[in-house]
């Protein structure tokens, strides 16, 4: 006779099993399951009786699983185990419009967010969920449809699409040079004012560091009227533009406040730096219309504002 398929033990017997065999407590058990101590040792016993074999020996203020205990044991908790994570990624899995990208703060805050006006009313249909970190996200794990990434254009993966490189140069609000006892006209004049600095790793000895400027403007010596450091890049950009000091400026992360005089280049010196940003798709999402839409997007925002910055 050929065995049913559906032929088991109440399932919902199975939570209160594990948990006893996994703390050898029928009173711990219970309190993980917010159950009394005799619920749990009711559930047992009915586990049993449907096995026809003992499941634990019962020994004075100690529990011990049977050999069919352990081999129960072991199923049950891989299985509880796997329902639990597919139940947790289904419960996070995005509506059918939702996009999820990933960049940094400083891209994220100062270039993508002040456009995504022009970006709900050309693609209505998206739900933007932005994931500013700086930390470089393994997009499958992480369950990110699309990464926009600074670095060096050899490290980047296939597919990945270039969006536009970077210059710096100093930048400041217009009116903290207005004064003519605080003008900024040549590189030693900077000794009049307090220098922005932002502190992470890479940034030294690179065109982000001001020690690497003042030496290249000829004024290594220079000692400015004082610092400040900033962790995150947008930090010390909208320091500038509140007139605490001189920052050390990236394009096209500014251009628009440039564009807008929020803040101004008062040293006519650049530098292009190696480095760049990549839109990069997830291997899981490169083929959904809303990620080649989105990165589409994103190519006619630069392409406008190369075209803003040629504009006399």
């Amino acid at each position: 006779m050929t065995a049913r398929r559906f032929e088991l033990p109440p399932l919902d017997l199975l939570p209160a099993f594990e948990a006893a065999a996994r703390t050898l407590s029928f009173t711990r058990a219970a309190a993980e399951l917010f159950l009394t101590q005799s619920a749990v040792s009711r559930q047992i016993k009915t586990l049993e009786e449907r096995l026809g074999c003992a499941l634990f020996e019962r020994r004075t203020r100690a529990l011990r699983l049977t050999d069919a205990g352990q081999d129960l044991y072991r199923v049950t908790a891989e299985v509880l185990d796997r329902l639990r994570r597919t139940v947790a990624r289904l419960h996070r899995e995005p509506p059918p419009g939702m996009l999820t990208v990933t960049t940094t703060p400083g891209l994220a805050s100062l270039w993508l967010i002040p456009r995504l006006q022009r970006l709900r009313a050309l693609h209505p249909q998206i739900e933007l969920r932005i994931a500013a970190t700086n930390d470089v996200l393994d997009l499958e794990r992480a369950r990110i449809d699309v990464a926009i990434r600074y670095g060096i254009p050899q490290s980047q993966p296939p597919g990945a699409v270039s969006l536009f490189g970077e210059e710096a140069f100093p930048v400041c609000s217009p009116a903290l040079i207005a004064a003519p006892s605080q003008r900024l006209e040549t590189p030693s004049d900077l000794s009049r004012h307090v220098l922005l600095h932002l502190d992470y790793p890479s940034a030294r000895g690179s065109w982000l560091d001001w020690e690497t400027w003042l030496t290249a403007l000829g004024v290594a010596d220079l000692q400015p009227a004082g610092a400040l450091h900033f962790t995150h890049y947008d930090q010390m950009i909208h320091a500038a533009m509140a007139g605490q000091g001189i920052a050390l400026g990236r394009t096209p992360m500014i251009g628009q406040l440039i564009r807008d005089r929020k803040l101004v280049p008062p040293l006519a010196r650049t530098a292009v730096l190696p480095r760049a940003y990549f839109v990069v798709a997830s291997a899981l999402a490169a083929g959904k219309p809303q990620v080649q839409a989105f990165t589409a997007w994103l190519q006619a925002e630069v392409a406008l504002d190369a075209g803003l910055d040629a504009a006399p």
